[in-house]
């Protein structure tokens, strides 16, 4: 039984999933089909479209039935992999939202200025090789596409920075996509967690229009790694379908919350606080 705060007058709320591969798992939730699972083993990447209806909107159809709403989730490749590049780290978000943002798009990748105008909720992550942190070097450049943590705090200040000026959307933001083991070392899996920590810790705020879905933590149990159980396999970084079906459900329950209720009644992972089950 969904225990949101119901009382709220707004009942039309267009929310946007920016994503790629990952996010796409999340999307689908448990919902592949037997020809998607075959068509997987060739192409991760085109398997989504063998899938039946995808977990979030199946979800956002109920709800709307049950409670009398008319919400909406629509997902958005970006940046998409031409002629920008397949690249959502926090450089690109900064690069493309706040260094080159404005009413018109960056290489064909449209602004917040764009995004705001058409939705009221913007969901953004990024993928996994975001936690391939290498150590900071003398100096942090938010310039820089290096993946350090200090040219991400910078970048990601920077982003806070502009989101906030958008009073009227509200952001989520996906802490970032761990690895499995075998595809990064430990010192870059410390720095990811340090990192992550710092954006749940630090850079998140109370009080404005931004707030968390933490991924990271539902990847890696409170560890470094993206837990075996959770993953595609031991070579593959992407959320595998059982894992990707119960975080579809969890980030579910994040957004319509944080559209109630501005996050109040589930915690950062999108469970529901125990006072309000």
């Amino acid at each position: 039984m969904n225990s949101f705060n119901k009382s709220n007058d707004t009942k039309d709320i267009r929310v946007v999933f920016l994503h790629h591969s990952t996010g796409q798992n999340i999307w689908n939730g448990n919902r592949s089909t037997l020809i998607s699972k075959i068509i997987e083993k060739a192409s991760h990447r085109l398997s989504y479209k063998f899938h039946k209806m995808a977990a979030l909107p199946e979800l956002f159809q109920k709800y709307n039935k049950d409670f009398n709403t008319n919400h909406k989730i629509t997902e958005l490749t970006f940046p998409k992999s031409s002629p920008y590049g397949w690249h959502n780290y926090p450089y690109d978000y900064y690069n493309i939202w706040v260094k080159n943002g404005g009413n018109n798009s960056f290489m064909e990748e449209p602004s917040l200025e764009m995004l705001t105008r058409k939705y009221k909720v913007i969901i953004f992550k990024h993928c996994f090789p975001v936690s391939n942190i290498q150590s900071d070097k003398d100096f942090s450049d938010i310039n820089s596409d290096y993946k350090s943590i200090g040219n991400y705090k910078l970048q990601y200040l920077a982003l806070r920075d502009k989101l906030c000026e958008f009073p009227d959307t509200k952001f989520i933001l996906f802490t970032g996509a761990a690895r499995v083991k075998s595809q990064l070392s430990e010192d870059e899996a410390k720095r990811a967690k340090d990192f992550f920590d710092w954006v749940v810790k630090e850079w998140d705020r109370p009080d404005d229009n931004i707030y968390i879905w933490d991924f990271y933590n539902l990847q890696t149990g409170g560890g470094i790694y993206l837990k075996a159980e959770n993953a595609f396999s031991a070579g593959n970084s992407h959320p595998n379908e059982i894992f990707s079906g119960y975080a579809a459900e969890l980030l579910f329950n994040r957004i319509i919350d944080v559209i109630n209720t501005n996050g109040s009644e589930t915690t950062l992972t999108g469970e529901h606080k125990p006072e309000n089950v």
